[in-house]
């Protein structure tokens, strides 16, 4: 599990450019900047922008209106259809504001939105329709169209500086409309072609921008704001890039971007100000997530900030189909909820592993730091089937905390527990230290726990882990509690940490600890 880093590293000075454009109000057209190499600990391939025919395809010369008011729907169609039959090229959006329904994209088209344009998405449901095959919250449904979608293509791009915006508030009063249908039909084992929604009875909000089973996809340079619910949402995607995009859509369950079921996807230099998760990885929910068994897998994010959202890298909790091989470095988050968090339920099988954090830094945080839960309780709905999730082998380095609740809670199950956790240079100031739960294998490394109160480790049912070079608490204060029938094994070296500073319960073995 344990790499060299520093073997792995070409880094640049951090966000000096990454966030110019939200410093200055201006997008940039960033399409002839180099991608830099992708280092990361695991097998990634060096992905490049796909390339499209020298064409351009101007939508007004397909009977487009400026002016936000008329609907300019099958102009965008018929640029687009023009734009392909003569093997692709750039359709491009000028400058001004342009109302239309639903963007349906084929392979081989960049739409590009030049500096100053405007795309303002209808509000009204009927333009959605019909009904379009996608992934809502991990199960195969037919809904309402996604703003911009495109399925079984290759080479699409939504590129330049121009902006987006969904007019997400007519769809966001179906927030807490019941979803049980579409779930119980997946749980039910009902075919696909089956589960056909898009009415407002459903009330299934589309996500802004989503491709279905895609492959060398780019996201480049624009800002999107306003949309019904997930925000950039690839499905069963391979070869993805988002790059400059800066996300500030905080309504309800505004997720950034959720890369499900994706592969090789690489998110930089982006911002978020997001009403839920900013980037979250995820590969299906339950029942259905098993029967697809896609995960998503080689993930980078580098370069990216956050100002507003639940977590700043997320995975889960819909991760049945499994996640792994992510690398998330380079990163700062101010105000999130979490720096990361993983998630899941305790039935919802899955696995996530190989996850490699560093380089990052959070302030002002509003939950835990790091929280790694096998019990999600947000999703209700009963799974037949019971199978446990797998947490393991993560390594989270150089990471620095001004201020959260928490530092670390790691919460597994008897039955699964969290495994093979490495936590090196980390330094966090927080009110509660490092809370873990049915938890093997972790390892503190030089981490710095300041918290205001209690002890900064607080073990339950956890084995064979080690804690060294730490700090140290205040006098009188505890530093390390243990109790649970299953605890054994945990190692204290390196730190002058007496003996009294360790406390042992009485369901907890007396020999669990050694401070060799």
């Amino acid at each position: 599990m344990r790499r060299n880093f520093n073997l792995l590293r070409l880094r640049v000075p951090l966000y000096l450019a990454a966030f110019l454009a939200v410093a200055t109000g201006k997008a940039a057209d960033t399409s002839n900047e180099a991608i830099a190499p992708i280092y990361a600990p695991f097998a990634m391939p060096q992905l490049v922008r796909p390339v499209f025919p020298a064409r351009t395809f101007n939508i007004r010369d397909y009977g487009a209106v400026e002016g936000g008011v008329v609907k300019n729907t099958d102009a965008f169609a018929k640029a687009i259809d023009a734009c392909s039959k003569l093997g692709g090229g750039k359709v491009v959006v000028p400058a001004g504001r342009w109302l239309t329904g639903p963007i349906h994209l084929k392979s081989n088209i960049d739409l590009h939105l030049e500096e100053g344009a405007e795309v303002i998405f209808s509000d009204k449901f009927a333009d959605y329709l019909p009904p379009v095959l996608v992934r809502d919250g991990g199960i195969e449904i037919y809904n309402y169209s996604p703003l911009i979608y495109a399925r079984d293509c290759q080479n699409i791009a939504v590129t330049g500086p121009g902006l987006l915006t969904g007019n997400g508030n007519a769809w966001w009063a179906w927030k807490n409309v019941p979803k049980g249908q579409s779930f119980q039909m997946a749980a039910e084992g009902v075919p696909v072609e089956k589960r056909v929604f898009g009415t407002p009875e459903a009330g299934i909000r589309p996500s802004f921008v989503s491709f279905v089973n895609c492959k060398n996809v780019l996201l480049e340079g624009f800002t999107i704001t306003s949309g019904p619910g997930w925000t950039i949402h690839p499905i069963y995607c391979e070869n993805v890039i988002v790059r400059r995009v800066h996300v500030d859509t905080h309504g309800p369950n505004n997720d950034g971007m959720d890369p499900d079921s994706c592969r090789n996807v690489l998110v930089e230099y982006c911002t978020f100000r997001t009403g839920d998760d900013c980037l979250v990885l995820k590969s299906g929910y339950n029942e259905d997530g098993w029967r697809v068994n896609k995960p998503t897998e080689n993930v980078v994010m580098r370069y990216c900030s956050a100002t507003q959202g639940h977590g700043g890298l997320v995975i889960g909790s819909e991760m049945s189909g499994g996640v792994r091989n992510v690398y998330m470095h380079d990163c700062e988050f101010d105000g999130t909820d979490h720096a990361v968090r993983i998630k899941s339920r305790p039935d919802r099988g899955g696995y996530i592993e190989n996850v490699w954090v560093e380089n990052v830094k959070g302030k002002n945080l509003q939950h835990e730091a790091v929280i790694l839960s096998m019990s999600y309780g947000s999703d209700k709905i009963p799974i037949a089937s019971r199978k446990p999730p797998i947490f393991r082998d993560m390594q989270i380095k150089n990471l620095t905390v001004d201020g959260a609740p928490a530092a670390i809670l790691i919460t597994g199950l008897e039955d699964s527990l969290v495994s093979n956790i490495r936590f090196e240079n980390v330094a966090i100031s927080s009110l509660k230290g490092v809370i873990a739960s049915n938890a093997t294998g972790l390892v503190f490394d030089s981490v710095k726990i300041a918290p205001s109160a209690g002890p900064e480790f607080d073990f339950d049912n956890v084995s064979q882990s080690l804690i060294r070079n730490a700090g140290g608490p205040p006098a009188g204060r505890p530093f390390l509690k243990v109790k649970g029938k299953a605890s054994a094994g945990i190692r204290i070296e390196g730190s002058n940490i007496p003996e009294d500073a360790v406390e042992i319960g009485a369901d907890a073995p007396a020999n669990a600890v050694s401070m060799p």
